[in-house]
């Protein structure tokens, strides 16, 4: 299983983004736990976003009522649509997919808000 993370880049304050995170090798977005993380310069990685295999999602204290995560199953794709993101938001963006002790990770995608 691979999973490609993409749609990151430079956004100014208060702007959009959606990340975009495609499985391939094996249909796992609608029957695993999907989950973004990232990870800030000099910081540790943290978790930011899951949506279970039944469909409830959970997020950070930091990006509720600004991110919301999904997925379209038929595509074996998991989103991240992220709203009035802010300098604190600057980080790579890892996708990551856990059923038991499987856990796949994507590579990352580079988020930047800045002015």
């Amino acid at each position: 299983v691979q999973l490609q993370a993409s749609g990151g880049g430079l956004v100014q304050p208060g702007g959009s983004l959606r990340l975009s995170c495609a499985a391939s090798g094996r249909s796992i977005v609608g029957s695993y736990t999907m989950g973004w993380y990232r990870q800030a310069p000099g910081k540790e990685r943290e978790w930011v976003a899951t949506i279970t295999s039944g469909g409830v999602v959970d997020y950070v204290d930091s990006v509720k009522g600004r991110f919301t995560i999904s997925r379209v199953n038929a595509k074996n794709t998991l989103y991240l649509q992220m709203n009035s993101l802010k300098p604190e938001d600057t980080a790579v963006y890892y996708c990551n997919g856990r059923a038991s002790a499987i856990v796949y990770w994507g590579q990352g995608t580079q988020v930047t808000v800045s002015s």
